[in-house]
């Protein structure tokens, strides 16, 4: 029995390796291997050839690195739900659970949640208010939402992360730039600079 083979290293000249170990990215690659009988031995695809049936196994290993290429090609809604997962993902393996709270809210003073920080880590005298913001809109309600905690009064610091902060419209990101202490342009190639801040706040 043989096999073919092929590597999955192209994948990661355009994706951190890490990134392609979890949330969609990570859901789409192990679907592909099992439909088509792939397996990945240290990003090393191979797939078995029985009884000399080439045709077959040829079919499903192309089959397999086609779905899998399609990591790459993600539609913007895909890619907008990749950035929120690997947010969250980003910040759980960073910051304790005792310390962390998602989507929080003010209940005393917003209990209609108009206000929600996408995480705030507490523990110290001003808590960190995190936004993760993938657009025009989510960067203006971080906007009027900083300025609300302000006029409540709150001892807080802001922290935004973009997914691409070049594509948010000038005058948006202007006006946050005023109120916002801390910015990340990107989650992806900042991952470390983004949890050494986080440590060294904590």
């Amino acid at each position: 029995m043989s096999s073919f083979r092929g590597p999955l290293q192209h994948l990661t000249y355009q994706i951190e390796s890490k990134d392609l170990q979890r949330g969609t990215r990570q859901k789409i690659i192990t679907n592909a291997l099992s439909v088509f009988h792939v397996e990945d031995k240290d990003g090393e695809l191979t797939v078995k050839i029985e009884e000399e049936k080439y045709g077959d196994a040829l079919y499903s290993f192309i089959q397999a690195v086609l779905k899998i290429s399609d990591v790459t090609f993600l539609s913007r809604e895909r890619t907008r739900s990749t950035f929120i997962e690997d947010f969250h993902q980003l910040i759980a393996e960073t910051v304790a659970e005792t310390r962390r709270e998602f989507n929080w809210y003010d209940k005393q003073r917003d209990p209609q949640r108009m206000y929600v920080v996408d995480c705030r880590v507490n523990g110290m005298d001003r808590p960190l208010h995190i936004y993760a913001l993938p657009n025009d809109d989510r960067t203006r309600d971080a906007t009027i939402g900083i300025l609300q905690f302000e006029r409540w009064g709150q001892p807080f610091r802001s922290v935004s992360i973009f997914e691409n902060q070049e594509s948010i419209n000038r005058k948006v990101l202007a006006r946050f730039s005023d109120i916002c202490e801390k910015q990340f342009s990107s989650l992806a190639g900042n991952q470390e600079r983004i949890q050494r801040y986080l440590k060294e706040s904590l």
